[in-house]
């Protein structure tokens, strides 16, 4: 169970660092990423079946999430939808595209093409590992490109963006630019996720995304509060050990007889509890200084 779960913890991952960027870095609170998750397994199960390099269909499955996010900042900055409202407009019409790309079917399997996973597993006699590490050196990549883009002129603009969006915007800098990058990364990633998601577990649903929103905010939080966040490195660190710690929450409550269809309940009782919680050592410490007094 565990190895399975820390590997899960590191397939997820990607899509936390999405999150991560969107929800932390630039402040926006994107519901797109339930859809644009779906749109990359969509798109690399649809190009895997049709003969195309499996890598190669990551590539054009962060583009698609890219240009998902993309859409997601034109609606909010150019026509002034309000955040929510314009993750939740793309959100809705990506279904339709995802159906679109999957060619009518809500389900398309992979388990007779060739994907990245079943080349790893033909490479090495113990697979989980390979696979594993495989997953490691992924996100340790991405992990790595996060951290070196927000330290560049323009990832600390985005940074500046989300921290105090009339400030950098007196400095000159063009901020619906950067919440357009920022966004187009963020879902470029989460698309990315869900491209690898498909090819590890040997299919594309229409419904893979539901919950990613919340799965990936559960990683972030519950990272941030076991790990804490005084750097980028930091944080980006943290957001990948809390996307490991949440899938063995969830192993250990499948494994305790918790039903499959109880996870998200599981999940949400887990984002409560991880925001609550500082909130409760607040008061506490308020109540301890008020004795002292």
């Amino acid at each position: 169970m565990w190895q399975s779960s820390i590997t899960q913890g590191f397939v997820y991952a990607t899509m936390v660092l999405g999150v991560y960027l969107s929800f932390r870095i630039l402040n926006f609170a994107d519901l797109t990423v339930d859809n644009s998750f779906t749109l990359g397994g969509a798109i690399a199960a649809k190009l895997i079946i049709s003969g195309v390099n499996p890598a190669l269909s990551l590539v054009v499955a962060f583009i698609g999430g890219a240009g998902a996010g993309a859409v997601t900042g034109l609606l909010h900055t150019r026509l002034k939808i309000t955040e929510i409202l314009s993750g939740i407009l793309t959100m809705t019409a990506l279904y339709s595209i995802n159906l679109r790309v999957m060619g009518g079917a809500s389900n398309l399997s992979l388990l007779r093409a060739d994907t990245i996973i079943s080349k790893l597993k033909e490479l090495g006699s113990n697979d989980n590992l390979t696979i594993l590490l495989f997953f490691i050196a992924i996100v340790l990549i991405i992990k790595l490109i996060i951290d070196w883009f927000l330290h560049t002129e323009y990832g600390m603009a985005l940074r500046a963006t989300g921290d105090n969006e009339i400030m950098i915007k007196g400095l000159g800098v063009n901020t619906d630019n950067t919440k357009l990058v920022g966004l187009a990364l963020s879902n470029g990633l989460v698309a990315l996720c869900g491209g690898l998601v498909a090819q590890y577990q040997g299919f594309a649903d229409i419904g893979m995304g539901v919950g990613t929103i919340v799965a990936g905010l559960a990683g972030i939080i519950i990272g941030e509060m076991i790990f804490g966040t005084p750097s980028v490195f930091r944080a980006s660190l943290a957001v990948i050990g809390g996307s490991i710690v949440y899938r063995l929450v969830i192993g250990i409550a499948l494994n305790l007889g918790f039903n499959a269809n109880d996870l998200k309940l599981v999940t949400a009782i887990l984002v409560i509890l991880a925001l609550s919680l500082p909130k409760f050592k607040n008061l506490k410490k308020v109540k301890g200084s008020g004795l002292d007094a």
